[in-house]
């Protein structure tokens, strides 16, 4: 099973041009089970989606996942999750995060055949070092309440390979770095990251580069491939 996260600039590419059909064509490189987007929808107005859902579901077999608060949003505070027709989702929540500027994850809990319960976390965390780590453990809070497997799956924004995010999280959680995804011209910064908690550990996880990925957005998607027990190998 493929998680990725996507920060997709709100759909505009290197060139300055809204494209949404750019990034829908690298989600289908992607393949993932579930996408994570972050800046998925405007900042301004009445901060609407910016991808084209009738394609996603037609084309993929995307649907977006119930945390918005707007009608015309993908997500919440820019954080969206897409996931296949074939997942069945039980729950959606949103959590607050302490910030000064208007952040926040989404979180959405997954029926897997051959899992269970998956919780998926989709967040973007603040550019600042001292609210990151408020925020790191206001999620950590939040997940510790149950024992339910789980994923974030973030632009945690933390430039440090052994940053003070990554130790905020402590043992019991897994920090998965794909690998160097900022800036997508000449990646430098490896800021998409998971963090797995209470989930046996990944097999596999990297940077998508492909030419048009390069050009989408000022991010590379990331991923990581999980291990289900009743279906070892991913379709496609």
């Amino acid at each position: 099973m493929r998680i990725a996260s996507y920060n997709i600039r709100k759909s505009v590419g290197l060139d300055w041009r809204r494209d949404p059909n750019r990034i829908v064509d690298v989600l289908g490189e992607l393949n993932a089970d579930i996408v994570v987007l972050q800046e998925a929808d405007k900042r301004i107005g009445s901060r609407a989606g910016t991808l084209p859902t009738e394609r996603l579901a037609h084309q993929f077999g995307y649907n977006f996942a119930d945390v918005s608060t707007r009608t015309d949003s993908h997500g919440w505070h820019g954080n969206a999750i897409l996931y296949r027709d074939s997942l069945l989702i039980s729950e959606t929540q949103r959590v607050t995060l302490p910030s000064i500027e208007p952040r926040g994850a989404v979180s959405a809990v997954f029926n897997v055949p051959g899992l269970g319960a998956l919780r998926i976390i989709g967040t973007h965390l603040a550019l600042s070092g001292g609210t990151r780590a408020k925020q790191v453990e206001a999620l950590k809070t939040h997940i510790c309440k149950s024992t339910l497997p789980t994923i974030v799956a973030a632009d945690f924004n933390e430039w440090q390979n052994n940053g003070r995010m990554v130790r905020g999280f402590g043992p019991e959680f897994e920090v998965i770095v794909p690998g160097r995804s900022f800036h997508s011209a000449r990646p430098v910064a490896a800021l998409d990251r998971f963090v797995l908690y209470s989930l046996a550990h990944s097999i596999g996880a990297g940077v998508h580069k492909s030419q048009l990925a390069r050009k989408a957005s000022d991010h590379l998607p990331v991923y990581v491939d999980i291990d289900v027990p009743a279906s070892r190998s991913r379709a496609g």
